[in-house]
């Protein structure tokens, strides 16, 4: 790709939507608040201090339809200073780049990127280059580089392997702190979610004091199946999208969990494994080609493990027992993150097909039926 073609392929970030498109919401907006504890500010994985979040979207001509999006876990060199992480695998039919020695070690050194099946290995590529290239990392001669996927070859076309390394640096370079853009962008420009729209969605929950006050955010990549229920309501059912049809089922998702607690890397999986699980309140169907992961890390300053350190460390963790209300706060963070990400989402057209966005009025509806 020439520097004028790459210009230009981050020139067209939006796709010409029908007049109904044009008004999305989030799930507040529809009355839809899940759990027992509030949003931060921006109801975004960035109401963590230091995380941030970038993306690139691709869309040109008929076919290309992708992106990857980069979320950023700390302001530092977060090679010298790794983040205590965790990986939990719902079901194994993904590519999770670098997941090994997260398992292993309990650290995360890289920024997390996310993007299309076939473009791990340029995703991994980039962010191993970005890392070495950032000052103080001089000598460093092994990156684990964290990169994760959904297939997005319906509305892409994903054997072109359109994300380069220069889109990958491009989203790392991007990321930012402040609100972050859902639906159709990113990572999330060809997904498809319970044959809706599906893309990027985000959400976050702030503890009571008496619970440590930590802030915990989630940001998901939607590309997977099932029967849609949005705070209980059969909303798929109602809106004739129910049937179980295995090819439309499949497709994965893949999430990021981010939480100012302090934590060790085990308790961050055990954190992850709640995201997971929240995928089943929106009626996911965790269907066999759907590759489910959740990738979790504390954010704390003084959880970080400094690169090269020989001597014993203390570092702060939260106790076992301290750990349920960051379950809950996870599990009601996903379930909002997956409606924000189809809310949000925009009908596109590519490859060939076109995958419409969900309809908000007919959503409004359904759920003014069922309120009590």
């Amino acid at each position: 790709m020439t520097r004028r073609e790459f210009a230009a392929a981050l020139a067209m970030t939006a796709v010409k939507l029908p007049a109904s498109d044009s008004a999305r919401v989030r799930a507040r907006d529809l009355g839809l608040a899940p759990g027992v504890f509030l949003p931060g500010p921006l109801n975004a994985i960035t109401d963590l201090a230091g995380v941030r979040v970038g993306h690139v979207t691709l869309i040109a001509g008929p076919n290309i339809r992708t992106g990857a999006t980069a979320i950023v876990p700390h302001g530092g060199n977060i090679f010298q200073e790794k983040v205590p992480g965790g990986v939990f695998v719902g079901n194994a039919f993904g590519k999770l780049a670098g997941s090994t020695q997260v398992e292993e070690l309990g650290t995360i050194e890289t920024p997390i990127v996310l993007t299309n099946t076939l473009s791990v290995g340029t995703a991994v590529e980039a962010a191993v280059a970005w890392t070495l290239a950032q000052p103080g990392n001089e000598k460093v001669q092994s990156v684990n580089a964290l990169v994760g996927e959904t297939n997005d070859g319906y509305l892409n076309d994903i054997r072109g392997m359109h994300v380069h390394s220069e889109h990958v640096t491009a989203a790392i370079n991007a990321a930012r702190d402040g609100p972050v853009e859902e639906g159709a962008a990113g990572a999330g420009t060809g997904t498809v979610c319970f044959g809706w729209k599906g893309g990027i969605g985000t959400s976050s929950r702030v503890l009571p004091e008496r619970f440590g006050g930590y802030r915990l955010g989630v940001l998901v990549q939607t590309n997977f199946g099932g029967n849609l229920t949005m705070g209980g309501v059969p909303v798929g059912a109602e809106l004739r999208r129910s049937a179980y049809v295995p090819a439309q089922d499949d497709g994965s998702c893949m999430i990021v969990v981010a939480t100012d607690a302090p934590l060790s890397g085990h308790e961050a999986k055990r954190l992850a494994a709640r995201a997971v699980y929240g995928l089943a309140r929106t009626g996911s169907s965790y269907s066999n080609g759907s590759g489910d992961f959740a990738i979790a890390c504390s954010t704390a300053p003084s959880s970080r493990i400094r690169f090269g350190a020989t001597a014993p460390i203390t570092t702060a963790t939260l106790p076992s027992d301290a750990m349920s209300p960051l379950f809950e706060a996870a599990l009601e963070s996903t379930e909002e993150a997956v409606y924000n990400s189809l809310l949000q989402a925009t009908t596109v057209t590519g490859n060939g097909h076109t995958v419409e966005a969900i309809p908000i009025d007919r959503v409004r509806q359904v759920l003014k039926k069922y309120a009590r």
